[in-house]
């Protein structure tokens, strides 16, 4: 979402540090509560600032965000006196970027409101008209053919003539919009709209302040389709060429009836209001996708933004993973319900985190972005196949067609180019004299590159395949969360029919799982970093402290696997609870460490990465 313009802190902008502070602090206090809910269990000291590997965050409903847009419409409204539909489309034109469009209109108004789709073009509005023909007919050969501004003059001095004449028209002030109204076709000439052809009399049409008309019905047909199917928020007229917008109150005025209309098809009326609320989201993408500071929750069916200035540049994500969250819970409305009443045991969806500095639609801690997006590109990408063919198969030395070894015999033939050499040392088979079954040419130049050639290609596949197949591992797990979630809950109902505990004394198991869920997540980049992590001390406490995390989480994983017994049950509840506590601090100790690590600069990798200096040596 990023976007060619910058924004000044004037006029209650919405990425006011303070306001961002104070409303991540609050949300951290609540989970604070949530944890204190369970007794002395889960007990963590507070602390007065945000964690290393925390950025500050503010999670924005749609309304928020609206409220931010009113603010900067009621800003151009002050300064240049237009109403709110100018101000709107304006803003919409320069991508909300109020400083560069304050010096534009200032410059040129009458050009920017053209270019805004504001106003019909001048030429459009006031064509050539004839009483100035008739002026210059009697006047000097010099003033034959009058330049613009003599012609606005020749039309002003024509008096009661011009005014009379059907082919000038008044021209409103730019501050001023035409207000939709329904106009009543000529009774000498009947109106045939130049969409459908309808010509009936009682037909209603409605035009723009260009008066190009059009029946009530394609319009409805024409907003429905321009916002539902091609989600656009800028809807022009529908006359060939003519490149007036439709502002906000004349699109309402198609979709919503006024209060006291007639009643209509009510299916008809509910999708237009489902269309009028897909319009409003579109105007909000629209200011959200145009701000750095802003993004939009990539979660289904979720309307809330993040405000995070402090990952809105690119320098800024060499040193923190600006992982957000939107506040919400769940897939959308129908999963956050339904993971609400399944069971009756109320475990809520999963929460909505993202990373804000990148597309990846998930917590990709502890690695940056850039590393990131470079091991998924890696994982998607067809070099690890080539790599393989690299690994298990050569090239002619003539043809360089690829060849598979299917026989015993290292003597081999191309079936393409017929050329034989051996499959050891790729050296011409001739020169091996009757040795048919053993290789004298190991020291060649040829054979020597060669085989190092293999040799790296299998280590480096090796390697390749070391990382992912671990990385996978934990993604895998982390996608049966759900399974592990249903276990979970019947064993907790387990627990209270067997013994004494309270539904509040059996949520251990839940929280135990929850960081079960977190630190898998972890683990899984911790490899995705490790690859391309350059040898050295550095990598080697990385691993260390990899290896503990992922020892706790395996001891913990099993613990929640065992068997429920009743006699067992307070001394299981007592091990899950210390186990939880120490998969915790050790996921804290690998974020804190790689993050710190990041602002410190003591991270060196084996590729070049960007934001970072150049590798020093390969791993």
């Amino acid at each position: 979402m990023s976007s060619d313009y910058e924004f000044s802190d004037d006029d209650g902008d919405y990425y006011d540090d303070e306001d961002m502070v104070d409303g991540t602090q609050e949300e951290e206090s609540e989970d604070d509560m949530d944890m204190d809910a369970f007794g002395e269990d889960f007990k963590v000291v507070p602390k007065g600032k945000h964690k290393a590997y925390e950025v500050e965050y503010d999670s924005l409903s749609q309304a928020a965000v609206e409220k931010l847009m009113k603010q900067d419409v009621d800003h151009i409204c002050g300064i240049f006196g237009v109403d709110v539909s100018t101000a709107n489309l304006l803003l919409r034109y320069m991508k909300w970027n109020k400083e560069r469009l304050i010096e534009k209109y200032m410059d040129n108004p009458t050009t920017m409101l053209v270019a805004a789709g504001v106003v019909v073009p001048e030429a459009s509005s006031q064509p050539a008209p004839a009483p100035i023909r008739t002026h210059s007919s009697t006047s000097s050969s010099t003033t034959r053919r009058p330049t613009r501004a003599t012609s606005k003059l020749l039309a002003l001095a024509s008096g009661s003539k011009s005014a009379k004449s059907p082919s000038v028209s008044p021209v409103s002030p730019p501050s001023s919009f035409y207000i939709p109204k329904s106009l009543k076709p000529k009774v000498e000439e009947p109106f045939v709209c130049p969409i459908c052809f309808d010509d009936d009399t009682s037909i209603q049409t409605l035009a723009l302040d260009c008066e190009h008309t059009f029946c009530f019905g394609c319009w409805t047909a024409y907003a429905g389709s321009k916002i539902r199917d091609e989600g656009e928020h800028s809807m022009r007229c529908m006359a060939e060429g003519c490149a007036l917008v439709a502002p906000d109150h004349f699109i309402r005025s198609i979709l919503i009836p006024e209060p006291g209309a007639p009643v209509g098809d009510t299916s008809q009326e509910a999708e237009n209001k489902k269309t009028w609320d897909r319009f409003q989201e579109l105007l909000v993408r629209q200011f959200v996708a145009c701000n750095n500071n802003l993004k939009f929750c990539p979660y289904p069916s979720c309307t809330n933004t993040v405000s995070c200035p402090s990952a809105a540049s690119k320098a800024s994500l060499a040193i923190v993973v600006p992982t957000v969250s939107c506040g919400a819970r769940g897939l959308g409305p129908q999963a956050t319900s339904q993971s609400q009443t399944e069971g009756g045991l109320g475990l809520p969806g999963k929460e909505h985190m993202f990373c804000f500095g990148c597309p990846i639609e998930s917590d990709h801690r502890p690695v940056v972005c850039g590393v990131a997006r470079m091991w998924l590109k890696k994982c998607r990408d067809d070099s690890e196949t080539a790599n393989w063919i690299k690994s298990n198969t050569k090239e002619c030395s003539h043809c360089q067609s690829t060849i598979e070894k299917n026989g015993g015999c290292n003597h081999m033939t191309c079936k393409k180019c017929k050329h034989e050499f051996c499959w050891v040392c790729m050296g011409p088979w001739s020169e091996h004299g009757t040795a048919w079954y053993s290789c004298n040419r190991y020291d060649e130049k040829t054979g020597v590159d060669a085989r190092d050639a293999q040799s790296k290609s299998r280590a480096s596949l090796e390697r390749y395949l070391h990382y992912y197949n671990r990385w996978a591992n934990h993604e895998q797990s982390a996608k049966l969360s759900l399974d592990l979630y249903a276990k979970t809950e019947k064993k907790m109902e387990d627990m209270q029919i067997t013994s004494a505990l309270t539904w509040i004394e059996v949520q251990f198991m839940k929280k135990a799982v929850e960081e079960v869920d977190k630190c898998r997540m972890t683990l899984k980049w911790t490899y995705a970093m490790a690859y391309y992590l350059a040898k050295g001390n550095q990598k080697d406490l990385f691993e260390d402290n990899q290896r503990d995390l992922e020892k706790a989480v395996e001891d913990l994983s099993e613990l929640l696997e065992s068997p429920i017994e009743a006699e067992n049950i307070p001394t299981l509840r007592q091990q899950v609870t210390n186990k939880t506590v120490y998969v915790q601090k050790r996921n804290e100790i690998v974020l804190e460490d790689t993050a710190n690590g990041f602002v410190e600069g003591r991270w060196r990798w084996n590729v070049t990465v960007e934001g970072f200096d150049d590798p020093e040596f390969a791993d």
